[in-house]
């Protein structure tokens, strides 16, 4: 046990091989690279599924994260909608989820997410998190159509520790089904990453609950990852659990909403345009949800700020 959980690495395996027993059922197609690697293509050459995308998702958190689509009404012409649940918020969203490894070679672009960060520990940001993950296997979430180039898994493979062939690497483009779910499944962990970006204690967060519409997907890349990025930045929802003062919470509600950004109030991908390209000129504030509650659970105060914004996810999801 380690930090109040089994391994992210060992949690996240066991999800991983599920989809391997379920492949046909999932739409998915499973395969060894080159290295021995095992490899789980979840929409780049195959159909995949909405299933097979809340699976990855579930394999990002590190199997530290309750994550189910659901209809939600209340989005009238959106209804279908990932729900997202997490009792160790921090270690399922920042120590396994977030795409903070860059795992790009030649031509090869991809930023890697899931519990094999955990064991790579190169990123700056595991510089805050105490989590230190053992395991005998590593399992990385790539969005893109594309398996890893030998180049890449031998990287991973010298960061974790480990042999080529203990690795599993889940991959899915933007466009496809399965990566359209496991993207917007990030709405809880854009939130953790925004607090702490604003320096917001970390060790304080300590339950969070999230829900984000789910987007058609697109052939287009551009308009695809629009979709999903606008989802969570005009139409999610996020409460977080935390211990400390009101004034304390009272300070992260009111910062935590995208509107808070200085890029608020156009279609991502037109934001992305404007930029040319250069993710790293966009305000970082932005990548949030719409909508924050902020529950101070000592002093027993609820916050609140933002909110949906129907205007924008009418002219980015269509």
């Amino acid at each position: 046990m380690k930090d109040g959980s089994a391994s992210l690495n060992e949690n996240a395996q066991r999800i991983a091989d599920g989809m391997i027993h379920d492949a046909e059922r999932l739409r998915i197609s499973v395969s060894k690279g080159p290295s021995g690697e095992s490899l789980i293509d979840a929409g780049a050459k195959v159909l995949g599924s909405v299933e097979a995308g809340l699976r990855m998702a579930e394999a990002a958190m590190g199997g530290l994260g309750t994550i189910s689509a659901v209809m939600d009404r209340s989005l009238k012409k959106w209804p279908l909608t990932v729900e997202v649940r997490s009792s160790q918020p921090v270690l399922a969203c920042l120590a396994s989820q977030y795409a903070g490894w860059n795992l790009s070679s030649g031509k090869y672009f991809a930023m890697g997410s899931g519990p094999a960060r955990a064991l790579a520990r190169v990123e700056p940001l595991f510089e805050k998190l105490t989590y230190k993950d053992t395991a005998s296997s590593a399992v990385l979430v790539l969005e893109t159509a594309e398996p890893p180039p030998p180049a890449v898994v031998q990287k991973v493979a010298d960061a974790t520790g480990l042999a080529a062939d203990r690795l599993t690497v889940l991959y899915a483009p933007t466009q496809s089904l399965a990566a359209t779910v496991q993207i917007v499944s990030r709405v809880l962990e854009v939130a953790l990453h925004k607090a702490n970006d604003l320096k917001f204690p970390l060790e304080n967060i300590v339950d969070g609950i999230g829900a984000s519409p789910i987007p058609a997907l697109h052939p287009d890349f551009l308009t695809a990852m629009g979709r999903t990025n606008d989802a969570i930045i005009y139409g999610g929802i996020v409460q977080l659990f935390v211990k400390g003062s009101a004034k304390d919470a009272k300070g992260l509600a009111e910062k935590l909403p995208s509107k808070a950004s200085r890029d608020y109030g156009q279609p991502f991908a037109n934001i992305f345009k404007q930029f040319k390209g250069d993710f790293y000129s966009i305000d970082p504030l932005l990548f949030s949800p719409a909508e924050i509650i902020v529950t101070a659970i000592e002093t027993g105060d609820t916050f609140r700020a933002g909110g949906r914004d129907l205007m924008m996810l009418e002219r980015s999801l269509g």
